[in-house]
């Protein structure tokens, strides 16, 4: 224990006991000091006022140097914080970066395309194709229909934008995207500063300040904040664009309050695949040619793939039976 250290236990338990805080202790110990001893008198008239003030610069001057160190203490445990936060977020952003720049499918030529097209035209041709009769179908097309039919029976046919009209709004998309119109049925013309329409990635607010909102519910999917914006059309209407996080998907519904639409009743508009960027081009050309491998009663990529995966590992084990094996 360092010599200064060495009565702390005494002075802390004194201390301790003083209601009025450092001034009663200091009066507490100079009234000791005069009463007990000749601390005043013994040394001259001014010699214990000398002493008491070489004291007092000596530990100010310490004190003074403890709270810089502690300074500097926490401006270096500061700067190390930040540039750990400062690495961390550069390596987020490269890894960002690093998933941008990685193709999620491959992105086909036109030539490429049309060969790809003509290809599956050709096996189309040349599959055997067993037509049952009119008065036997098979069992399989029966219980799909059936199926199909059910999944179907509680869900509203997509309006011509592939959305709904609901009593109070209706909405339309693309892959892509998510356009919303709000009318306001109120007798002044809307103005922004009217509105209220307030976007979080997973839940929408719409309506107009001093009304309940028309929408405040869950969204159906997530949606891209930053690509997200809202305007007044003709003074009377809250037009609304949302755009998704998944792109290869229709939303059955846009809040889940909504009734479902029936996502199999959706017409997508014609466009060239030219005129589409590289990134939609490919996902727009992987789910034709799996909806096409659909309607023939073939396997579509992502199940190719799971087979050439089986099939490779059927290849490298030959002594294992295979033959219930199932894909799934």
């Amino acid at each position: 224990m360092a010599e200064a250290e060495k009565f702390d236990g005494i002075l802390l338990g004194i201390a301790q006991q003083m209601e009025g805080g450092v001034p009663q202790l200091l009066d507490t110990l100079f009234s000791f000091l005069r009463r007990k001893t000749d601390f005043f008198t013994g040394g001259g008239q001014e010699a214990a006022k000398k002493m008491l003030l070489e004291n007092f610069d000596r530990h100010e001057r310490l004190s003074l140097q403890d709270v810089k160190m502690r300074q500097e203490e926490a401006e270096a445990r500061a700067k190390r914080i930040a540039k750990q936060k400062e690495k961390k977020l550069k390596e987020q952003e490269r890894e960002r970066e690093r998933e941008k720049e990685t193709p999620k499918f491959v992105e086909l030529t036109d030539d490429e395309a049309k060969k790809v097209q003509q290809k599956i035209d050709n096996d189309k041709n040349e599959a055997p194709i067993k037509a049952p009769s009119e008065n036997e179908p098979t069992p399989d097309k029966a219980s799909k229909d059936d199926s199909e039919d059910e999944e179907s029976k509680n869900k509203i046919k997509p309006n011509s934008g592939n959305g709904a009209d609901l009593p109070h709004y209706k909405w339309t998309q693309t892959l892509s995207d998510i356009e919303l119109r709000v009318p306001f049925n109120v007798s002044f013309p809307v103005k922004g500063k009217d509105a209220v329409c307030e976007m979080k990635a997973h839940r929408l607010k719409i309506g107009l300040k001093g009304h309940e909102p028309i929408i405040d519910e869950e969204l159906h999917k997530t949606i891209k904040l930053e690509n997200c914006y809202w305007v007044i059309e003709d003074k009377k209407t809250l037009m609304v664009t949302l755009e998704k996080v998944n792109k290869m998907e229709w939303w059955p519904r846009l809040i889940v309050t909504d009734p479902e639409i029936d996502t199999k009743k959706v017409e997508p508009e014609n466009s060239k695949l030219s005129d589409l960027d590289g990134e939609t081009r490919s996902m727009v050309e992987k789910m034709m040619y799996d909806q096409r491998q659909k309607e023939m009663g073939l396997p579509t990529s992502d199940e190719q793939k799971k087979q050439d995966v089986l099939n490779k590992f059927m290849a490298q084990h030959p002594e294992m039976d295979f033959s219930k094996a199932k894909i799934s």
